[in-house]
């Protein structure tokens, strides 16, 4: 099993914290990010307590700020409610929590016997069972294979052997524990593909908005910056500019004050 530091943790914050970086980020990056993040914010009142604009800061190499700002909300959520939820439903209710995320809070902090579907875990249960899943197949694979009271660990493992042996490219069939079990053996149409959770192939990341957003949150981090200058810092066209930062004011990650453009 992978040594991860938030696996040696079950307090619920800390898992959250983790969980939410690791979307669409790998864990190896993540680790340095989640020490800091729990270093500086190692509760849900000291990161509600801070302005956004300290979180996205020290969330500078993760992307995808909308992430720094639904925790932040979320934190903001736990601290008014008094206590850190312990129900699917009401984790269901924090900002920019899903169904993976909840369950994940459940089986890893509470200990709870339920089971997660995150990419690697889906893509292990469709070769297994030699098919593409939809969302309610690939679930209930998961749920019907769950170990009464071994939650925590039959869930981290599952990951891991989706994740370091039954991998997306090049898998390690021959060391997997579940080669006997499995439908697929690496031979021919790969059923993963199409299946439900399963992660597609991102997009091109160079000369994307994705990028451009990236470079001006970055900048923007250091100080404020006027409209005009935002194209520039973003390498794109004054118009394409124009629409990008419109729209990370309207996502409430960059604020503008008299012309110029900064952090909330």
């Amino acid at each position: 099993m992978r040594d991860l530091p938030w696996r040696h943790t079950r307090e619920p914050w800390a898992i959250l914290v983790s969980e939410v970086m690791l979307q669409q980020t790998q864990a190896r990056r993540v680790i340095p990010k989640w020490l800091a993040f729990i270093e500086a914010y190692p509760t849900p009142s000291a990161c509600a307590a801070a302005p956004l604009g300290d979180v996205l800061r020290l969330w500078q190499g993760l992307g995808y700020p909308r992430r720094a700002r639904n925790l932040h909300a979320a934190a903001q959520q736990i601290v008014e409610r008094g206590d850190f939820p312990s129900t699917l439903d009401d984790l269901l209710r924090l900002p920019g929590v899903g169904q993976y995320t909840a369950r994940a809070l459940l089986a890893f902090a509470f200990e709870r016997d339920v089971a997660v579907v995150d990419t690697n875990i889906a893509r292990v249960l469709a070769r297994v069972s030699g098919r593409p899943l939809t969302g309610r197949e690939v679930q209930a694979a998961a749920d019907a294979a769950l170990p009464p009271g071994e939650s925590w660990a039959w869930n981290q493992c599952l990951m891991d052997v989706g994740a370091l042996l039954c991998r997306p490219l090049g898998p390690r069939c021959s060391e997997c524990p579940l080669q006997a079990r499995c439908s697929w053996h690496g031979q021919g149409a790969d059923p993963a593909l199409g299946s439900s959770g399963v992660s597609k192939t991102q997009g091109r990341f160079e000369g994307s908005d994705r990028q451009a957003r990236g470079r001006l949150m970055k900048a923007l981090a250091a100080g404020a910056i006027t409209l005009d200058q935002a194209p520039v810092v973003m390498g794109c066209s004054t118009e394409r500019g124009v629409v990008l930062v419109a729209a990370l004011v309207d996502e409430g990650l960059v604020v503008e004050s008299r012309g110029t453009f900064r952090l909330p």
